[in-house]
């Protein structure tokens, strides 16, 4: 027999920049809320990208200013880079800002905190799979999806079969790699590439096209593999890897550049060619929640969904990927739903910088 159905007002579908913040506002305005998160109360920039990232880069400019300390008439000594002490300090400032985003969810009257996995049932009903106990059923008027994006690997072939990194797992490495090989000339490649190379990593970075940094202007990608280069870097450009292959030492890639086929081998791998939307699992068919050809799901510049009620914020609707764009997208649910207003994504003013 199926359980009752739990009415609420609004439901939001994860814990990250925007979901955060609009359970807690709906709640304020009087109305019942539940907010469902699978894994950590943040989202990705709290737990996977910018807090945890940043800590590391700081660390990082730290071992390469103590590098060239003499340059500036300073002596220290050797420089030795614990990965494992880097690692425990992220992670403690990542679960700092993770228990102060839980703190303002759980201690706001009006709002249930549910661990749960969340799929759709029907237009604005979800069957929620507990983290602990049975499934249980919830309905409203207002649901908005937040689930965010996690990364996305190529179609190599044999890189399934061989050991590789994603922007999450490398993170949590306890050892310095000997060489890592980047895949990908993103913001993500690029981040972690001069990170490692300062710990001490030999570092090669692959971009399949003319330069890095694929939708910025020639001029500033041109600079920023410069500076890149003087880190030491190795900058490959127009170097496609097709094949991946495991060897007593590490990883061997086959490379493509130009008309030539190269072997790189490395003893660890970064994947960095993208991100997919999480939306596996939530069964949008089920509610009839419209996505695009890339799995995004597809909004108007009011943030709704082609089902009535349903929303989608943050990265999950394929929108910019910054940290201030979902919690815009939370302002513009916010004046929309709440405050009676008629806020837009066209609306918005966007600041960028490289």
């Amino acid at each position: 027999m199926q359980d009752a159905t739990q009415r609420y007002d609004a439901i939001v579908i994860g814990a990250g920049q925007s979901g955060g913040p609009l359970s807690t506002a709906f709640a304020s305005a009087g109305r019942k809320t539940a907010i469902i998160e699978e894994d950590q109360v943040g989202g990705a920039c709290i737990n996977v990208a910018c807090t945890p990232t940043k800590t590391m880069v700081a660390s990082a400019r730290v071992a390469y200013l103590a590098r060239r300390a003499g340059d500036y008439g300073v002596h220290v000594g050797d420089v030795r880079v614990d990965m494992a002490e880097v690692r425990r300090r992220k992670q403690g400032v990542v679960e700092s800002f993770r228990a102060s985003t839980e703190r303002k969810i759980t201690s706001a009257p009006g709002v249930d905190l549910l661990r749960a996995h969340a799929r759709f049932t029907g237009p604005r009903e979800l069957a929620l799979e507990m983290r602990d106990g049975p499934v249980r059923h919830v309905s409203a008027d207002v649901i908005v999806i937040n689930t965010g994006t996690q990364p996305a690997f190529p179609p190599i072939e044999g890189l399934d079969s061989v050991p590789t990194l994603d922007s999450t797992s490398i993170m949590e490495l306890d050892e310095l790699p000997e060489h890592l090989i980047v895949i990908g000339g993103g913001y993500v490649g690029l981040e972690f590439g001069q990170m490692f190379r300062r710990f001490g990593s030999a570092v090669t970075i692959l971009e399949p096209g003319k330069q890095v940094l694929g939708r910025e202007d020639p001029d500033v990608a041109e600079e920023i593999a410069k500076i890149l280069r003087e880190d030491g870097i190795d900058v490959r450009l127009e170097a496609r890897a097709e094949r991946a292959e495991r060897t007593e030492n590490g990883i061997r890639l086959t490379l493509k550049s130009g008309n030539n086929q190269l072997l790189l081998d490395g003893s660890h791998v970064l994947v960095a060619t993208g991100r997919k939307p999480v939306t596996d699992g939530l069964d949008l068919a089920a509610a009839g929640v419209a996505t695009n050809e890339r799995g995004f799901v597809q909004v108007n510049d009011r943030l709704e969904t082609n089902v009535a009620g349903v929303y989608a914020t943050g990265d999950v609707n394929g929108g910019p990927a910054f940290t201030h764009i979902s919690y815009d997208d939370f302002r513009i649910l916010r004046a929309n739903l709440i405050q009676g207003g008629n806020a837009s994504t066209r609306d918005r003013v966007v600041p960028y910088v490289v």
